[in-house]
């Protein structure tokens, strides 16, 4: 496991760079492993097909940002052309997709590069080396794109290089360092767009309000389960199995001076007040509800009725 950076630097990821990553993830692994019918076809004129499959490809790129002071911001990303057989990256193709986006964002700086993968591997210190002339502390943002449902925080690790002396050698190897996700007011519509997008199937305002509803249950039921470990921690505080900590029982008390504000005659009487508007809101949408639902059974029986009185010489209902 890679050790700690020590250099003290504070890094922001943008979701912008982790969204590029994970959609050049996407695509290459989607055009590398075709469908069941395509790899059918292909191999009916070829017996090479399964030995092309890649069920984990790799993809390269460069992050670019900014670094002010002892902060490293990292905007954007864009991909890189990586070549197997030398395990290099092609320069010609760096410098061009560079002096490009040095047009559009004259103030954005190549910061290190991207990968994917489960962890740092050694034969990513050469392509990281190959990138000192660019950058000469280059970072190395790798996203490891295996589904791991039991894992909380981001599958993204950001590291960066630090000479090391092992066995009187001195040798250049990667230290993993912290990061917090930064974002601007586009970036937070385009996520929060993407999270309330519809089903492909059009699902319909139930199935939104069922997502939104579940969203929240999940939300009440994770603090519910925190609250619940904190009073537990309390009580074998109380009981001695664990000894006290003067620093979180302070943490604990500025925490729980919040509620009392909640049991207030004012937010008790404010919270009926809204309970029974909307409950009142929801007895008009029933009657409203019931109200059409007679008014097209009396069309309709208008309808049929006044179909009938034509023949036997009867009046309408109403």
């Amino acid at each position: 496991m890679a050790p700690s950076s020590s250099s003290g630097l504070t890094f922001k990821l943008h979701p912008l760079v982790i969204v590029n990553i994970s959609d050049h993830y996407t695509r290459v692994k989607t055009q590398l492993n075709p469908p069941p019918s395509v790899c059918a076809t292909e191999n009916a004129s070829s017996n090479n097909g399964e030995a092309m499959l890649q069920p984990n490809p790799r993809v390269y790129g460069c992050v670019i940002g900014v670094q002010r002071g002892r902060t490293v911001e990292i905007f954007n990303s864009f991909e890189l052309l990586f070549d197997p057989s030398t395990e290099t990256l092609d320069r010609s193709f760096l410098e061009k997709k560079q002096e490009l986006y040095k047009k559009v964002f004259p103030d954005f700086y190549v910061l290190g590069w991207y990968s994917t993968g489960s962890d740092a591997e050694e034969s990513d210190m050469l392509i990281h080396k190959a990138l000192m002339d660019i950058n000469e502390s280059p970072v190395y943002v790798l996203l490891n794109p295996a589904i791991n449902h039991a894992q909380k925080d981001l599958p993204v690790t950001i590291y960066e290089s630090e000479l090391h002396v092992i066995d009187g050698i001195p040798l250049l190897i990667f230290a993993h360092t912290s990061y917090t996700i930064e974002t601007v007011e586009a970036e937070r519509i385009s996520v929060d767009h993407v999270a309330h997008l519809k089903p492909s199937d059009g699902g319909s305002a139930a199935t939104q309000l069922a997502a939104h509803l579940t969203g929240i249950h999940s939300a009440i039921k994770m603090l519910n389960s925190r609250i619940r470990v904190l009073h537990q921690y309390l009580a074998a505080m109380e009981k001695g199995d664990i000894p006290c900590e003067n620093s979180l029982l302070r943490q604990v008390s500025s925490l729980l001076r919040r509620l009392p504000a909640m049991e207030s005659e004012r937010f008790h009487d404010n919270f009926l007040m809204e309970y029974n508007d909307k409950l009142l809101v929801t007895y008009l949408a029933m009657i409203t509800n019931c109200t059409s639902t007679m008014n097209e059974m009396v069309d309709k029986f208008n309808i049929a009725y006044d179909r009938n009185a034509r023949r036997g010489g009867r009046t309408a209902f109403m």
